[in-house]
């Protein structure tokens, strides 16, 4: 053992639990995690046309102004991963700030919910990849039949689901290796498609003051043509806190984590900026109808040409891959993290760490069979799966929200105290930072479950429960999950024995070392 090992395992028992998982975790590592739950090309194959269509050229302001106020949540958390180095990032951080109230639970819960329903939607980007790649990917049907995109969409997902979790099962090591081979394969791909971009360009960068006459749809104007394009740097730009959440995985993660949240934001917003910037400088016809209708791979395959377009998408399906093995991968530490305190039904099973791979066995499990039911519901129901992807970004800034609170209210009142030199902090822009983005996500989550037509019912038959799906389902669900917090959860929370340090086991009990 290292000696940062030893002084990372005694960190970790000085907040009651015992060190289960392997530390195998470096920089790159760490910052892979994040960038990878990120995924740019997973996000721009997946909306690039949808924000086209919506806002034109001039839509890349929207990405710009999406990014900052992400950053602002980055920049916070990178502060509470100094403090917190623990698994499950926004439960741990939200309990230690509020002392365990159903505070963090809600938070734990709610990005839970994200990162499920997001591994689904992550899942059928692949169907708008590989069919593009070869007409082999059309395990079913052919693409003219009214239903073939969204059954092989659920297949081909499918099979995504079952190859990250058996990565997953196989423990960090193999995960790490895969992980950070798929990130360089991005980030190399990224960097091709810019440049190549760039040597077609047709045009100059003026045309990110484009619209295409897109304001006229909107009674706001353009401001609406903005907001709604707003989705796409929403949507891709969260998920960077699970660079914290590998905290118990991670070597020397006081110094590690924070730079990785913080350099996973930075490289995704610049890398995204660009690859917007130059397909608008590149593609032959900035007004034509195949962008909104086939996005970023009409585009990558008109400019580059059928080769090198095949091989850019190949570089995509790989980095919707391991996008979709970090959500996952997110969403089983925060269930590791919450069952350990014994926070959910059947935590026993949940926390349990397999001998030889020291991972989590059954929260992967869980999370395939749920995001494979979330696919298969999409053929039948498309419009209900549109909901249901679409608010996944409303439970993630819900959740952020619950942590930066408090952590907002620790600052005011003096009680987050002086930070240590040796590490990341944030000084006295702290508290500036923190309103910021307070305000900032309450903003967004107004602009995203407003009612649109166009984003939660855009095809009949129309009904108001799914225009207004945005704010119906993230509230209905909240309810019922913190109806399971109230009468089943609530008086049952405390670091379960088998997972509690030997300092923690011998001092307190179970039930008073956490309680809420």
């Amino acid at each position: 053992m290292s000696l940062h090992d030893s002084s990372d395992d005694r960190e970790l028992a000085a907040f009651g639990y015992k060190q289960e998982l392997t530390r195998t975790l470096g920089s790159f590592s760490t910052f892979a995690t994040g960038f990878a739950f990120i995924s740019i090309l997973t996000g721009m194959f997946l909306l690039f046309g949808f924000v086209y269509g919506s806002g034109g050229p001039a839509s890349i302001w929207a990405w710009i102004v999406a990014v900052v106020g992400q950053l602002l949540f980055a920049l916070a958390f990178a502060e509470l991963a100094v403090r917190y180095p623990l698994a499950g990032s926004v439960y741990n951080w939200t309990k230690q700030l509020t002392r365990g109230t159903g505070v963090s639970w809600m938070a734990g819960v709610s990005m839970i919910l994200a990162l499920v329903m997001s591994t689904a939607a992550v899942a059928l980007t692949m169907q708008t990849i590989l069919p593009a790649i070869s007409t082999a990917f059309w395990i079913y049907g052919d693409g003219s039949g009214a239903h073939d995109s969204s059954i092989n969409g659920v297949i081909l997902g499918t099979i995504m689901i079952a190859l990250t979790t058996v990565v997953s099962l196989a423990g960090s090591k193999v995960r790490s290796f895969v992980n950070n081979v798929g990130v360089s394969v991005e980030l190399i791909g990224s960097v091709v498609l810019i440049v190549g971009f760039l040597v077609h360009t047709k045009r100059g960068p003026a045309a990110v003051l484009e619209t295409n006459g897109t304001g006229a749809n909107y009674s706001a104007g353009y401001l609406g043509a903005l907001l709604l394009s707003m989705l796409l740097g929403l949507i891709v730009m969260w998920g960077f806190d699970t660079a914290g959440s590998v905290s118990e995985e991670t070597i020397d993660p006081k110094r590690t984590s924070p730079r990785a949240i913080i350099r996973a934001v930075v490289a995704s917003g610049v890398f995204g900026a660009l690859l917007i910037l130059t397909a608008v400088m590149s593609v032959d016809d900035l007004k034509s109808e195949r962008i909104s209708k086939e996005g970023l791979a009409y585009v990558v395959k008109s400019v580059l040409g059928e080769t090198l377009g095949d091989v850019m998408l190949v570089c995509a399906a790989i980095a919707v891959f391991v996008c979709g093995l970090a959500n996952q991968t997110g969403a089983v530490n925060m269930m590791f993290a919450m069952a350990r305190d014994n926070a959910l039904p059947g935590s026993s099973g949940l926390a349990r760490v397999a001998a030889r791979a020291k991972t989590p066995v059954i929260p992967p499990i869980i999370v395939a069979v749920v995001a494979v039911a979330i696919l298969v519901y999409n053929i039948g129901q498309p419009a209900i799966f549109l909901t249901v992807t679409s608010t996944t970004i409303v439970f993630a800034l819900v959740s952020y929200i619950l942590v930066v609170a408090p952590f907002t209210r620790a600052k005011m009142n003096g009680s987050w105290g002086r930070p240590d030199p040796r590490y990341f902090s944030l000084g006295k822009l702290g508290l500036p930072i923190c309103l910021a983005a307070l305000v900032w996500a309450s903003v967004m989550v107004v602009n995203v479950v407003w009612p649109r037509r166009v984003l939660y019912n855009p095809a009949p038959p129309f009904h108001w429960y799914l225009q207004w799906g945005g704010l119906l389902f993230p509230v209905v669900l909240l309810t019922l999950s913190f109806g399971v917090y109230w009468f089943t959860q609530r008086k049952k929370i405390g670091i379960l024995p088998e997972h509690a340090s030997e300092v923690a086991s011998s001092s307190e009990t179970p039930a008073d070392s956490n309680s809420v």
